[in-house]
């Protein structure tokens, strides 16, 4: 068990505000990121911290990651589109990732009944890992941006200018965030919070001070 993750799932991962306070989502789900933590490590796996979130290791290959969301908790495989998924419980995690796929839990009852499945699952992805397979990424098309983010590009060239000095991957990760939300008003407030940021060349999931 790497000391890393043991702080993780205490304090949380750090990429917001509610780093180290009860409003954490790794509080939420504790009991079952520790769960699938122990499952994951009885397949074999290296731990390790990456992203500020549990990452486990095949002879220096990224197999998945353990993390927590509001309404659930995950096992996310990166070659998970090659998996066979026999049992149809993985799931894409938006329209624009070609290859993570991700085991999805609410409770830790679930887990447990669900053990063999997930330990089923994990081989397959080490095999698939071992045997070198590879995705056949399709080219990404030019990202579609909400008009919020083109109406204030208008308004501020020089934000236009520093978002579009991003590299293509930040860009990607803020406008699916931004375009995620249902509300414009939603979307122009995340679009506002995150502008320092953006100006200062940092990525959505770029630590910041």
């Amino acid at each position: 068990m790497n000391p890393q993750v043991d702080i993780y799932l205490v304090s949380g991962c750090g990429r917001c505000s509610n780093f180290n306070t009860p409003l954490c989502k790794v509080n939420n789900w504790r009991s079952e990121l520790e769960h699938l933590r122990q499952i994951v490590l009885e397949c074999g796996l290296t731990e390790e911290l990456k992203w500020r979130q549990p990452c486990y290791i095949y002879e220096g290959s990224n197999i998945l990651l353990i993390a927590a969301f509001k309404e659930y908790c995950i096992i996310s495989f990166f070659k998970g589109v090659l998996l066979k998924d026999p049992k149809g419980v993985l799931v894409n995690p938006g329209e624009n990732s070609q290859a993570v796929r991700q085991f999805r839990f609410t409770d830790v009852k679930e887990i447990v009944k669900k053990e063999a499945v997930i330990k089923k699952y994990i081989k397959e992805a080490i095999a698939v890992e071992k045997a070198g397979l590879k995705i056949n990424f399709k080219e990404k098309t030019e990202l579609k941006l909400p008009e919020e983010l083109l109406k204030i590009f208008q308004e501020n060239p020089a934000f236009e200018e520093a978002f579009k000095a991003l590299t293509p991957g930040r860009q990607r990760a803020y406008n699916l965030y931004f375009s995620a939300a249902k509300q414009s008003k939603t979307r122009i407030s995340r679009i506002q919070k995150y502008t320092p940021q953006i100006m200062k060349g940092i990525g959505l999931n770029d630590r910041y001070k």
